[in-house]
Order: C-alpha cells, then structure tokens, then sequence
C-alpha cells in the first residue's frame, strides 16, 4: 500500500487530505481515475485476489508432506508434534484428493484421532472420527476408532454399534478377531456397570437469560444518539443482548481461536473447505462461515443395504450429521476464492469488507447510499487526519476490485461507490467494539483446573483481557463512551451483553467505557486514546470532574517525608485546572477555588491554602525536583522489573527479591503513597513470595497493593474482584477463614458485572465456592 500513496500526485494528495465528506464523490473519482492507469495498482489487486495466484489455496502435495511427517513423529512417540503436522495437512488438503485408495481428508481425520486417543483427548477424537465417516462412511479403522474412543467416554451402547459396523467392514481376519476382542470387553464391563457418561456440552447453550428492560434512544446535545433507561434499573441487570451484523478474528489470534466464533481453538479443529487459512472450533462454525454443507456419502458402495435395520439407522444418522442452520451471508465465503487478501489488509477494512458482502448479495439493485444510510451509524470522516483519509480512498478502491475478483459482484465502479465504502470505513472506526476473552496467567495454576488443588495452588498473576476480534453491533454502537460508565460489556461466544454495574436512575444514560477508565490511566492519556481510535474528545464526568485517581495515580511524594502531600507533573496541573469550572462535586467547591483545595477536600487532607505549582506539594508547599526524582524511580524500577522476568521464567533467587524490596523502599518514598507503581510493585513481590512458598510475606504484599488499588477504583469494580482473587488464594493455601470473607466480595463483585454468567466467563468461581464450601465444613 505504501507503494501506491507515495505515487498519488501532491496536488490530488492535498485535495484528498483536505475532503469533507462532500467532496468524496470527487476525490474518489479522480484517484479512481489515476489508478486505472497505474500498473502497479492492478498489480497489486491481483496479487491480493486473483484467484490464478492462489496463495492460500489447497495443495495436495503439502498436505501429503505434512501428513508423512506427522507419521514419523507418531512412531516416535512424539504425538504433540504428529499432532500439529496433521492439522495443517488437513488445513491445505483439497477435498477430493486421494491417499492409498482412501478419501485424503478422512484420512487425516483419523490420523489426529489415533493421536488425539494417545493424548486421553477422547471426546476431540470421538469428533474426528465422525468428521472422517462423513468424508468416507466404509472407513472400517474409523469405525473402529470411533468404538474406542465412546468405550473410552462410557457411552458402551454407542461403542457397541461402532465396533459392529467396523466389524462388518473390515475385511481381514485378524482385524475382525481384535475388533470381536474389543467387543467382549465391552460387554463384560456393562455386565459390571450400567453408568453412561454424557458428552461434555457448551455451557454457553444453557444459559437463557433475556434482557427484561426496555431502553429509548435519545439525542443527547454533547453525544449525538444515546441510550437511556425507562425506568430505575438495579446493578447486574442485562439490559442489551445482541448477535453481530459482521465480525473478523484479529490476525494474532488466527493460530489460537476459532474464526466464527472466536472462542478458544480445540485440538480438533475444523479447517476451511476452500482455503488453508481459516480454523474453526466445530463443524457448525466451519459452516456458518463458508457456508458449505458438509460432502458425504450417504449409501457408499451400498453399505446401508447390507448392514442390519437397526445398524443402518445408527449409521446414517452419523454420517448425515447434524442439520445446522445457516446464515443468509456466510461471513467467510467471499474471502477464501484467491490469495485471502483478509489476511493482508488490515482487520477494519476487511470488517468493511464483509459488511459489504451482505450489501452485495443480498441488495444487488439497491443503491449503495440507501444502505449506508440503512446502517444508521455515525461516522468520524471530517475529523480525521489528512494522512488517514488519503489511506481510507487507496483501501476504498482496492477492497472494491477485491470484492469483484473474489465474489463475482457487480456493480458500479465510480466515485460514489467508493465514497461510500469510505463512509463505511469511519462508520466502523467509531462503532466497532473490539472482542475480547478474558486470560488469567497463574504462577500456579489451578490443577486440573477445579480438581482436588494442593496447598501450594495459588493465582497470582494479573487477569488480562486479549483482545480476539472487532465486530459491528448496529444496536449495541448506540450506547456512548464514559471513562467512569454505569454498564459493562462483555461476550459469549460471539454474542455482545451489556449489564448495569451500579444503580441507573430513570432517564439516566447507560454508558460504557470504549477504552482505558478512571483509575487505569490519567485523564490526559485517556483523551489521547479516545481521539485517535474514535475521533471524539471525552467529555464525560469522569474527565470534566475532579476525581481522586487523576490526581494521584502518577503523583510524587512531598520531598517531606512526615507530610502526606501530593506533587503533581505539569500536565497533570494543566489538566485537572481545567476542570475547576466543571466541578460540582458533593462538597459543591466553589468555583473560584484553587485546585489545592479541590485535592485536599477529595483526599481528606488538611492545610493552607496555596495555588497549586508543579514540582510544589500540594500540602505544604515545598519543592521537589521532578527530574531527578523521575532518574531514581528509573533505577529503582530496573530491579522491580527484573523481578517481573524472574517470576516468569520461576527462577527467583533471594537477591532478586532484595533488590526489589530496597526499590520498593525508594518508590515509596519518592511516589504518592496512591501511585499506581508501588501497587504494581507490591504485587510483583506478592507473586515472587508466592512463588518461593514465603505465603505470610505474600498475602502482606497482596494487601498493600489492594489498599492502593481501592483508592484508585470504586470498591465494587471489577480490577479490585481480580486483586481479591490473588489475595483469597493465598488466604485458601493457607487455611485462612478469612479467605471466606473474600470468595463472597469476589462473588458479588462477579455477579455485578456478569451475573449468571460469571461462572462462564470466569471458571475459576467455581474452585473458590467449592472452597468456600469446605471451610464451612470444616467450621
């Protein structure tokens, strides 16, 4: 893209950069118009979508490669990496290539099957035996296979008709002896038990909830459109539930989550029917993503005929499958007839891309304006920098002739056209939500995750959020921006829920926070943040009003270490002065006083009253040096830091863990006791304890660091729930009751934000109410 920008004319490249959105049909007609006759454009679309090229297309000869390397680890034990070699033979094996008189596919089916029995993975190799007799029903092994691994699950009925219809399928002797041993050992265990084990079913299926509340859309004078309660709307109430209009995987998450549904990837995933890019987590996403019905066999070489009634009926009904619904618009099937241009351009673009595609297909005599106006989305165009509306008319123009390569599409070709595609671009630059799934990386992780844990099971890392995909949710955009919001986002699967984290009155707007809030950063990075992804400059109160975390979070000590003073930076100053003629907070300051006045009031300090001067304490007024404060909170960090490594490579040893408490002397007596970097440090030394089984000296640092923390948040927000966890699994190690006190903050903290489906967000509930549970017992 690069190349195309720095050869657009200077003088088109000004116009372009200087465009309202009433100039683009012009502006977009004469780039049009210069790349029609730039070879290194259609260059450029070719090699993106040309189907000739073919680059993410099928390759038996790679799939073979793959599959034969697979073989040699499996002989040699290596199954992780027999594993890994089947699946991407699967991802580039073509669907009608064949392996020794065998379906290709199903072979490699039951390839990873046999690996994934070695790995104790049955229910993932009970599924790619079924996906393989889907591909090839008289697979006798796959049968055979897929007996074992229901024998393997407890489901001794199902195995039984496995083995029989291997038996009747395999034709040498010897194999028909093994699969009759099988089936005697089979029958003598149901003699000795009749349990069946049940499948393992998606938890996200069971859970029905419906939002009971009716909402209004209103026009706010500072906000634009807005959602506001009807009525007053208690915490942990779900107000908004919604499936996407269109969504994309983030490209670093390709290897490891599923390209439908974006949950975690199982070690039997689904590939793309048509490209080798593409995984999914099952058959059903694989589907509703290409929109391919599975190719199957359903009477091969008469093999419903010759087998019993009762047989043929438990045989068609496996190798039919399930029936699933299918989107109107599979959101991948435009994609993956060329080179998978999705996996050059960037994400937004291709999120364009597909938001087109139902346009496309479904509106084919509609005008492009009508849809775009249908949308009823915001847009950001006006305010955007010249360098990204010039990217914005190049990707406009590229995607279109991507989208007539890979989808046969026709339409017109002109300047309005395109100027539309921009449009849908800064629609979806301010109205996208970004996906994510929450990862908690223990020091000690949870055995077996809810198992029978040791004394030494401890969660001690930070949870964090990974962010998977971006997605359009039409009604969900509605809802505006606070760094201080009264509702939390969140998703199942691929579908947005909106929840009440605190008490909304009638009337009142529910807001969420589309980034970093009150408490994570100060407000000068905030704003930063929200105008260069969203194009807006917040206004909400928690940056019009003056608030204890902005002021402290990145404050200094007073060089007077019996004063509690504040010491702020000169943006810091800058910042919160402006918010002086905004304030109305409950003390009702007036609004000729000064800021020091404001801070002493919000931190329950008391003093004379001085004009607040960077470098100068807030308290009593004296003087410190910013910049070499600044070089020794440098070098201190370095062992803090070094810390942090260890704990991650586990290697801590005590002059690592030294070190650090001498840092963390020096930060405290150079930071804010609220700075948000000795919570951060207290913590690090929490987990390095931890780690080197000192628990007493780990729950001590833990409870430093939440101290701070709750000064920084509310109470009841989510990041003091997670703190909590670190401590309640110190206090559970070691036999503390108080631990009970915690698991019941952490749960109705959790239940706040997530209600019913806290359990699914968060699994690990489940351990702490187990443990709650047996310390009752105990008592």
């Amino acid at each position: 893209m690069e190349s195309l920008k720095t050869a657009i004319p200077e003088r088109l490249r000004r116009m372009i950069g200087e465009s309202t959105t009433d100039d683009l049909p012009v502006t977009c007609s004469s780039l049009h118009h210069f790349f029609l006759h730039f070879e290194p454009f259609h260059q450029l679309v070719s090699d993106l979508a040309d189907p000739k090229n073919a680059l993410c297309g099928k390759s038996e000869s790679a799939a073979l490669e793959s599959k034969q390397l697979g073989n040699q680890y499996f002989l040699k034990g290596d199954y992780m990496k027999a594993l890994n070699c089947y699946t991407k033979a699967l991802r580039v094996a073509p669907l009608e290539a064949s392996d020794l008189e065998k379906n290709l596919v199903a072979t490699l089916y039951i390839n990873r099957a046999t690996v994934l029995h070695k790995l104790d993975l049955s229910i993932e190799c009970l599924r790619d035996c079924t996906r393989a007799l889907q591909m090839c029903p008289s697979y006798a092994k796959a049968w055979y296979r897929r007996g074992k691994a229901n024998a393997s699950l407890g489901n001794n009925k199902d195995a039984i008709c496995d083995l029989n219809v291997a038996k009747s399928m395999e034709s040498s002797l010897g194999g028909k002896k093994q699969i009759e041993s099988e089936l005697k050992n089979i029958l003598d265990q149901c003699e000795r038990t009749s349990s069946v084990v049940q499948h393992k079913k998606n938890s996200l299926d069971t859970i029905g909830e419906m939002p009971q509340i009716k909402l209004q859309l209103v026009t706010m004078p500072d906000k634009g459109r807005g959602m506001v309660s009807t009525c007053d709307i208690s915490p942990s109430s779900l107000v908004h539930r919604e499936e996407p209009y269109a969504m994309i995987i983030l490209k670093q998450c390709r290897e490891t989550h599923c390209h439908y549904c974006l949950n975690d990837l199982p070690a039997d995933s689904v590939p793309c029917r048509s490209c080798s890019i593409p995984q999914y987590c099952s058959q059903q996403c694989q589907i509703q993503a290409g929109g391919q019905v599975p190719k199957i066999y359903p009477d091969d070489h008469g093999l419903l005929k010759n087998l019993p009634s009762d047989l043929g009926k438990y045989v068609a009904e496996i190798i039919l499958g399930n029936d699933f619904e299918i989107e109107d618009i599979p959101e991948h099937k435009h994609e993956c007839q060329g080179v998978h241009w999705s996996a050059v351009l960037p994400s937004e673009i291709v999120l364009a891309g597909r938001v087109l595609a139902k346009f496309l297909q479904k509106n084919a005599c509609e005008d492009i304006t009508n849809f775009v106006k249908s949308l009823e989305l915001s847009h950001c165009y006006t305010q955007l920098p010249s360098d990204s509306k010039l990217e914005l008319h190049i990707y406009a123009i590229v995607l279109l002739y991507c989208l007539q390569h890979s989808d046969g599409s026709v339409f017109s070709m002109d300047g309005v056209s395109v100027s539309q595609v921009i449009i849908i671009f800064s629609q979806i630059k301010v109205n996208c939500m970004t996906v994510v799934r929450m990862r908690s990386i223990d020091a000690h992780g949870l055995q077996d995750q809810f198992g029978d844990s040791p004394s030494s099971t401890y969660l001690t890392s930070n949870v964090e959020q990974v962010r998977v995909g971006k997605a359009i949710y039409k009604y969900g955009s509605l809802f505006n921006h606070s760094c201080q919001p009264n509702i939390h986002a969140y998703f199942l699967s691929r579908t947005l829920c909106i929840r009440t984290t605190k008490v909304v009155a009638a009337g009142c707007q529910l807001e969420l926070s589309y980034g970093p809030q009150v408490g994570l950063w100060e407000c000068k990075d905030r704003h930063t943040f929200l105008k260069d992804e969203y194009a807006f400059q917040c206004q909400c109160s928690g940056c019009s009003e003056f608030n204890l975390s902005d002021i402290v979070l990145n404050a200094f000590h007073c060089v007077n270490l019996n004063c509690s003073g504040t010491v702020l930076e000169s943006s810091v100053v800058d910042r919160e002065k402006l918010k002086i003629k905004h304030f109305s907070g409950a003390d009702q300051v007036d609004k000729s006083d000064d800021i020091y006045q404001v801070c002493v009031r919000l931190s329950n300090q008391n003093g004379g009253s001085i004009h607040i001067q960077p470098g100068c304490c807030l308290k009593c007024g004296s003087y410190r040096d910013l910049e070499s404060t600044r070089a020794v909170i440098d070098k201190a960090w370095i062992c803090i830091k070094r810390l942090q490594d260890s704990i991650i490579s586990k290697e801590i040893s005590n002059t690592t863990i030294s070190d650090a408490l001498e840092s963390l002397c020096l930060l405290r007596s150079n930071l804010h006791a609220y700075n948000k970097r000795i919570a951060e440090a207290e913590d690090s030394l929490a987990q390095a304890f931890c780690i080197a089984g000192k628990l007493q000296l780990a729950m001590d640092h833990s409870k430093a660091s939440l101290l701070i923390l709750e000064k920084l948040y509310d109470p009841d927000d989510i990041v003091i729930a997670h703190e909590i966890v670190k401590l309640c699994s110190i206090q559970i190690s070691m036999g503390d009751k108080t631990a009970l006190d915690s698991i019941s903050r952490i749960c109705d903290i959790f239940s706040r934000y997530y209600g019913p489906h806290a359990h699914v967000v968060f699994p690990y509930l489940q351990y702490l109410r187990k443990e709650a549970e047996n310390f009752l017992v105990k008592a």
